[in-house]
């Protein structure tokens, strides 16, 4: 064998090598996505109320308590990433997740159980801007980058349904606690075989930075409280003092928070120089007008189907299932099309999804088939998560700097998970008014679906006024982007 034909066969060996080397740090870092989601478990939150001996309504917090933390923290997970190394920094963050649900599981009050929720959320803040800036890293833009993109995103809607699913199976055949001792188990292969496939970035993105305490601080709490506040309002109404105080509270530390960043700090966590592109900017308000409907629509579809409908929770987490198979086909569709289609189109697509799902699900009888209007209006809004993140993530990439994909990707993730948590407590707030002290959970049920179709109406809009993204045909690394 001469010479050139060894080395041709070699170079074909390393590259199929190199290319299950890709598809595999690829799939570990979709994985990593699936469980973070499927941590909310919105649909096993009644049944474990139920355990508890607490009443319906502490659900709520039950649901709220992760997605809360996790859209707040994840504000500064961006920035710690790119200071101390965006991969280590999603490993330990995974660890803390399996630690907290594992603890979770021992928790035999509905306080004890939030806290956990809580924590686990936190490790969720910081998994998910590091993974989605190792997608950023590690591949190139063309096809494959999109394709991880488009996969990545459709984890939100398959993992979510993974939370309806196997709340339902193990609130059917094991006590509740059983549940947490199960994300702990698969939370331990998914994050361990992510350690050991995905490579990180050579030397953190900014190894000589800083991480800017005292703004993260004054970003966390006003995120928090924020939210906290009109949670909290949804259950005990506007009447108690101490809420209006914490609202107050959260919009005071906002204020300081966006002084500080623009004005006193050298390395803020929010750099003012990434909303300077006006697509950019409406995109995130876009975004997290989007999420906080489509947390609207999973919430009352459970509820409604639950304590109106009386559905069992291995039922109701049956009913899910078109959103996870329509997820997955989203997803493979979103990553095609953005080749063809501007970015800001597949935005608006993904929102007129849950628009018109929710007019579906607002306007339909209190008994009715699941096939009727539940099952197309799940199985129309599985667009909406992949749509929307591919879009988002495109349109961050054409618009920010590649050393700032971190923090652009922790506001990705602070729009849709603190969007979700966000609308539980603005579309509560509408229900708490309007369901005649509880006597009438339909029309408050209603009231609170109008809502998220005002909200998503606005979330079609504001990308075509707004948003100027080309399509995304590039391969490879330009020439700019490589210098930063």
């Amino acid at each position: 064998m001469s010479q050139q034909q060894v080395a041709s066969r070699d170079g074909e060996k390393a590259a199929k090598t190199n290319k299950w080397r890709t598809s595999l740090t690829s799939a570990c870092i979709i994985l990593c996505q699936f469980m973070i989601p499927m941590g909310a478990g919105i649909n096993g939150s009644l049944h474990i109320a139920e355990g508890l001996g607490a009443p319906p309504e502490q659900a709520l917090w039950i649901v709220a308590s992760y997605p809360l933390t996790q859209g707040t923290f994840v504000i500064i997970g961006g920035r710690i990433g790119a200071v101390y190394g965006h991969k280590i920094t999603a490993v330990v963050a995974g660890a803390a997740w399996v630690v907290f649900h594992l603890i979770a599981g021992f928790m035999r009050n509905v306080i004890s159980l939030c806290v956990m929720r809580a924590l686990s959320g936190i490790g969720a803040a910081f998994i998910m801007p590091n993974a989605i800036a190792l997608i950023t890293i590690n591949f190139p833009p063309g096809k494959t980058r999109n394709l991880t993109v488009g996969l990545f995103g459709a984890m939100a809607p398959i993992g979510a349904a993974g939370g309806s699913v196997f709340p339902g199976l193990f609130g059917q055949l094991l006590p509740w606690w059983w549940l947490f001792f199960f994300l702990a188990i698969l939370g331990t292969f998914v994050y361990g075989l992510f350690f050991l496939v995905v490579e990180g970035e050579e030397q953190p993105m900014d190894r000589n930075g800083k991480i800017d305490y005292v703004g993260a601080y004054f970003g966390v709490a006003g995120l928090f409280l924020f939210n906290f506040s009109w949670t909290q309002a949804s259950l005990v109404g506007w009447d108690h003092p101490y809420v209006y105080v914490i609202l107050l509270l959260s919009l005071l530390h906002l204020v300081v928070f966006g002084f500080l960043e623009a004005k006193v700090i050298d390395q803020p966590i929010m750099p003012m120089g990434i909303w300077a592109s006006p697509s950019f900017s409406m995109m995130i308000v876009s975004a997290f007008i989007s999420f906080t409907s489509f947390g609207m629509l999973l919430w009352y579809v459970t509820v409604w189907n639950q304590e109106v409908r009386g559905y069992g929770v291995l039922l109701n987490a049956a009913a899910f299932v078109p959103l996870t198979v329509g997820g997955a086909g989203a997803a493979i569709l979103s990553a095609h099309i953005v080749r063809y289609v501007a970015a800001q189109y597949i935005f608006a697509i993904g929102s007129l999804a849950t628009l018109v799902s929710l007019i579906l699900i607002a306007t339909m009888p209190e008994q009715q088939s699941y096939w009727a209007q539940v099952f197309p209006a799940l199985l129309l809004t599985s667009l909406r998560p992949d749509f929307l993140f591919t879009a988002s993530q495109l349109i961050a990439s054409e618009t920010v700097k590649r050393s700032q994909q971190g923090v652009a990707g922790s506001l990705i993730g602070t729009v849709l998970a603190y969007g979700m948590a966000t609308g539980l407590g603005f579309a509560g707030r509408v229900e708490y008014y309007t369901n005649n002290q509880g006597k009438d959970l339909v029309k408050g049920y209603r009231n609170g679906l109008y809502l998220g179709i005002g909200m998503a109406g606005a979330a079609v809009i504001l990308p075509l006024l707004s948003v100027r993204i080309p399509k995304e045909t590039r391969e490879g690394w330009d020439e700019e982007t490589i210098a930063e």
